[in-house]
């Protein structure tokens, strides 16, 4: 979450003049993530959250992402759920750009997850692997690995600016990924972007997820392995293997790993470090200017593709 589009009091009673929840008495942006502009919004019947679109979400996918959420919600997953207008559209826009209303979830996120949050994580993310398994929508996941290449030519300057040597390193890891990628592993719809600070806990049980705007159709073991990635490096850059284990022991409580996926998750962690580095790499050599942000840095994502090149058996899988 961020905010790159401010919303002036006119614009918000205008846009609120189409739906049936109340009048405006709080609005606050939210200074987290990358993609889009987020609000906080309370009005005189309840708490929600308003998100304007912005450019790197395409809005012909703004459908399958709403419906998404909507479906998530409608199978009992704890999922923000679109709001309609009083016309029965959730999708409506806001100065110029696609933007919706979805309602708040109760929970707090963890800034530093023992194994005990990691295998919480994990039951919530298989929950929602569940959950969306029935999900009519497909959409191609734009960001996974035949992508990949093609994203850091563009910036290859940008990570030699950063560290000497590291365009060619990276450079030797797209050529490996795509050599072992995996495939015929079980498909299905991902979050892409399960990170602490898109889980919500209440009394250290598995509360909500939020953030479904890189969710896709890929591989359910690659989302596992982003997961992995997001939750189990330690603030120094170790990997911590016991928080590793809890994660997959909790997804694996409601949906057990093949023996092909238990396989691939090493190769699989390595792109998901992979994928981030871009994002986070493309996002520092082409800043957004005039957002209210958060930055990521890039190099976070460098050093666990450091610990992944290294070809250390991390998850315990023979």
């Amino acid at each position: 979450m961020a905010v790159y589009t401010h919303i002036t009091d006119e614009a918000l009673e205008a846009f609120l003049s189409d739906y049936d929840i109340g009048r405006a008495v709080a609005f606050k942006g939210i200074a987290e993530g990358v993609s889009n502009s987020n609000y906080l919004l309370e009005t005189d019947k309840g708490r929600f959250i308003l998100t304007v679109y912005e450019a790197r979400v395409d809005a012909g996918d703004l459908p399958y992402f709403l419906g998404l959420m909507r479906h998530l919600a409608d199978a009992g997953f704890p999922s923000a759920a679109p709001v309609p207008g009083r016309d029965g559209v959730a999708l409506r826009s806001i100065g110029g750009k696609p933007a919706a209303i979805a309602m708040f979830l109760q929970g707090m996120s963890a800034t530093r997850p023992d194994a005990a949050l990691c295998r919480e994580a994990g039951r919530g993310l298989a929950w929602l692997h569940q959950a969306a398994a029935d999900y009519p929508a497909t959409r191609p996941n734009d960001l996974g690995h035949e992508h990949w290449r093609a994203m850091f030519a563009p910036i290859a300057g940008a990570a030699e600016a950063l560290k000497p040597g590291l365009a060619a390193t990276i450079w030797g890891d797209l050529e490996m990924l795509e050599r072992r990628w995996p495939a015929d592993l079980p498909l299905g719809t991902i979050h892409e972007d399960f990170f602490p600070d898109n889980v919500f806990f209440k009394d250290r049980q598995f509360a909500a997820a939020i953030d479904f705007y890189f969710a896709c159709t890929d591989a359910l073991a690659y989302d596992v392995a982003v997961t992995l990635n997001a939750w189990c490096f330690e603030q120094e850059g170790s990997f911590n293997i016991t928080k590793a284990q809890a994660l997959i022991a909790g997804y694996e409580e409601r949906r057990p790993l093949s023996a092909a996926e238990r396989a691939a998750m090493p190769v699989l962690a390595h792109g998901a470090a992979m994928r981030f580095f871009l994002t986070r790499l493309a996002d520092h050599a082409n800043p957004a200017p005039g957002a209210l942000i958060t930055p990521k840095d890039p190099l976070e994502y460098e050093r666990k593709l450091a610990v992944h090149r290294a070809g250390i058996h991390l998850f315990g899988f023979s």
